[in-house]
């Protein structure tokens, strides 16, 4: 194993293998040895890079945050109007619904952090104000903060249910929420 400069990819490897470990044991879970362990580098390097657990759990949280504002991107992105929007964030709620269950856990990780510690809160405050941004391309701040929550709820929702509501339901509450009255 190539050991500190010549191995410009351990930290991202320390950072995967974080998000990994969390998806498959819980945040309770996370140690130095664990992370080292199935990063597969030398435990001093947890200390290197990271200045302690918190520190590296922020930074694990940031870059997961940031890879589902992606997904966010992704289908809004091209989006031109509101009815073009509706069936984007329409198609985004079965995206993240249908994906993988490891998104799915490292998301409730996450709130769960932050809803027990307030210096993690500002993760999810940021995640949440990027995706209103998104929203409010198409839809005044009032109705993407409560389509925020819709998608949120709703893949959710449909995550865990056995039988998952289909697409056109979906599209029917997103257009309920959007609609001007």
């Amino acid at each position: 194993m190539a050991t500190g400069h010549t191995d410009p990819q351990r930290r991202e490897r320390i950072l995967a293998a974080t998000l990994d470990h969390i998806a498959d044991e819980g945040v309770a879970g996370v140690s130095h040895r664990r992370i080292a362990g199935r990063a597969g580098v030398p435990l001093g390097s947890m200390t290197y890079h990271f200045a302690g657990i918190d520190d590296l759990l922020h930074e694990a949280f940031r870059r997961f945050a940031d890879r589902i504002v992606t997904v966010f991107e992704h289908h809004l992105g091209p989006t031109r109007t509101p009815a073009e929007a509706r069936e984007a964030v329409t198609d985004l709620v079965h995206a993240l619904s249908e994906g993988s269950r490891r998104d799915l856990i490292l998301a409730h990780e996450l709130y769960t952090l932050a809803a027990r510690r307030p210096e993690y809160r500002e993760l999810t405050q940021n995640w949440m104000h990027r995706s209103r941004r998104l929203l409010e391309r198409h839809f005044d701040a009032d109705t993407a903060r409560q389509l925020d929550a819709l998608i949120e709820g709703l893949a959710l929702h449909r995550s865990l249910d056995t039988a998952p509501q289909s697409r056109d339901l979906t599209l029917q509450a997103v257009t309920r929420v959007t609609s001007t009255a």
